[in-house]
């Protein structure tokens, strides 16, 4: 009955879980024939299936052969996350195999079966992989191996350093994502599906890491805590609390909110490099694959900003909501569209006690000036009333129908949540 009661709040969440449904999510994620690849991409995509929910569908919607080199890409950028994320990895082994990952990428039978993680497998047959990765042409080698050397670089600064300054917050984020959107940003370029300067400007591909990876940190604030990890930057949360862990008591919650506010106001200074990023772009489904992520993050944000529950459970965007997102998110003006109204939604809630009310009132004032729509706005709210008393209608007769179709499309909707 809760998925009930969420959907007579949310009437039109219906209509768009059933468009995208029957057949509405092939327009942004089209399906590739397994049929077509052989035994060892066969197999990549397999993995690739199985280590991300997220990514996998947008990844299989890319065009021509930069499909298959972002496919490899993330493989092995998962690998290598695999190796840091052991914690039954002693740091004297860790260390220098994090610094020479990249190489390894050039030896057919290296393997690793010592580790205790999820995606071992990753590890356990990195001969295929990497076997596929030599078979991609020379310029996606080079990136991939590159990348790869400096996020490893990266990873082994960070294995005994908390962020402290919010400098050092932004160079953790680059080196595990800002260092990825680089990196595809290259491939993009590579392919000649987008042009040199996608590629060539560091700066904006780093900063659609840095708005992902900030988005994602913020809203696992709770989720980090209970597992032992720390990503806040000390700067920040030690003017609101002596402990980052203090944020979660109760009687601190108005400054834990506080300083989740300071955090979210970081965040969207990324946001115009984000539409300057995306407006260079020319490839529908490169542009598929860069948007849909940042219209999440940007959802994300909204839902978090000022929220007390980020300090006591879950935070997330609504199925339907995620679903209306990926299927409007497909041109530049409505990515603009959408970004101005999560935008106001979050000027809507920002308390005029709050200590970065004035920040962040100045960063949706540049947020809007770049992304305020010349054309008609992407709206959320636009339904008759004579629709929403139908939908209501069909959520009380149909909602365990729905639910099972809720289930089948979450493998879709994950792409903003992990």
């Amino acid at each position: 009955m809760e998925l009930l009661r969420k959907w007579l709040g949310h009437p039109e969440d219906i209509y768009h879980l059933l468009r995208f449904k029957m057949g509405g999510y092939r327009a942004v994620m089209p399906r590739m024939d397994p049929d077509s690849l052989g035994r060892g991409l066969r197999t990549c995509y397999h993995y690739l299936n199985q280590t991300s929910r997220s990514f996998a569908a947008v990844i299989q919607a890319l065009d021509g052969e930069l499909r298959h080199a972002v496919c490899i890409f993330y493989l092995v950028l998962r690998a290598l996350d695999t190796i840091e994320d052991d914690m039954t990895i002693s740091l004297d082994v860790k260390v220098p195999m994090l610094h020479e990952f990249h190489s390894y990428l050039y030896q057919p039978e290296w393997k690793y079966m010592e580790s205790k993680e999820k995606d071992r497998q990753v590890l356990e047959d990195f001969p295929t992989i990497s076997m596929e990765f030599r078979n991609l042409s020379k310029v996606y080698q080079d990136v991939i191996s590159d990348i790869c050397h400096k996020m490893g670089v990266g990873m082994a600064e960070f294995l005994e350093k908390k962020v402290d300054s919010q400098h050092e917050w932004d160079r953790y984020c680059h080196y595990v994502a800002g260092l990825v959107g680089i990196g595809l940003s290259r491939l993009f370029s590579a392919s000649d599906l987008e042009d040199p300067i996608v590629g060539q400007d560091t700066e904006l591909a780093n900063s659609m890491g840095l708005f992902l990876q900030k988005t994602n940190i913020i809203r696992d604030y709770l989720e980090d805590q209970q597992e032992g990890r720390e990503f806040w930057p000390r700067e920040v949360w030690s003017r609101y609390a002596k402990k980052l862990s203090d944020l979660t008591k109760p009687e601190n919650i108005d400054m834990a909110v506080q300083c989740l506010n300071e955090l979210v106001t970081n965040a969207l200074h990324h946001v115009p490099d984000v539409i300057k990023y995306l407006s260079r772009l020319k490839n529908q489904s490169v542009f598929n694959f860069c948007a849909i992520p940042q219209v999440m993050a940007i959802a994300t944000l909204a839902a978090c900003y000022n929220n007390k529950q980020v300090f006591r459970g879950v935070v997330k965007i609504r199925k339907g909501q995620a679903v209306t997102l990926m299927m409007d998110a497909t041109n530049i003006q409505a990515v603009k569209s959408i970004m101005y109204q999560y935008v106001e939604e979050i000027y809507q809630k920002i308390p005029s006690t709050d200590p970065s009310s004035n920040k962040t009132q100045q960063v949706i004032a540049s947020i809007r000036a770049m992304s305020s729509p010349g054309g008609p706005m992407v709206s959320r709210h636009h339904y008759s009333p004579i629709y929403l008393s139908c939908a209501m209608l069909l959520a009380a007769l149909s909602w365990q129908y729905l639910s099972t179709i809720s289930k089948a499309t979450e493998e879709y909707v994950q792409a903003g949540e992990n």
